[in-house]
């Protein structure tokens, strides 16, 4: 029995998922139904919490907007989602952001994790500014 819940999950979970984490900045376009049209609608934010439990995957997407915090919930594999993208990735050491919900402005911020060649390219660059300022 448990084996043909399995063999029926994999079938369904056939949508590609990038890679990302709790503190990445994602957009997820999501299709939205409005009488006889359908269109596509971005929800951009910062991933707060991520569940893994295969088919029924889900992750917290926050954001602010016009001030007010604004939380959704996406299931990962849901054919209502159209693509999701990272666009920054976040440097957290929590795997949920929940602490992000008391916080505003900048001590809501999150630092970027930079590649490895991203980081050399930003010491170049300072380093550069103190050759600079030195001469």
């Amino acid at each position: 029995m448990k084996n043909i819940i399995e063999q029926i999950e994999s079938e369904q979970m056939t949508r590609t998922v990038p890679k990302f984490g709790s503190g990445d900045t994602v957009v997820v376009k999501v299709k939205v139904k409005e009488g006889a049209r359908e269109r596509l609608q971005a929800f951009e934010g910062v991933v707060i919490a991520k569940r893994n439990r295969g088919l029924n995957s889900s992750f917290t997407v926050r954001k602010i907007s016009h001030g007010e915090g604004v939380e959704r919930v996406f299931q990962t594999y849901s054919p209502i989602i159209d693509d999701i993208t990272v666009k920054r990735r976040g440097d957290v050491r929590r795997a949920k952001l929940y602490y992000l919900r008391d916080r505003t402005g900048n001590a809501a911020k999150i630092k970027e994790k930079l590649e490895p060649s991203k980081r050399k390219q930003k010491q170049k660059q300072s380093s550069a500014k103190v050759v600079e300022l030195s001469a």
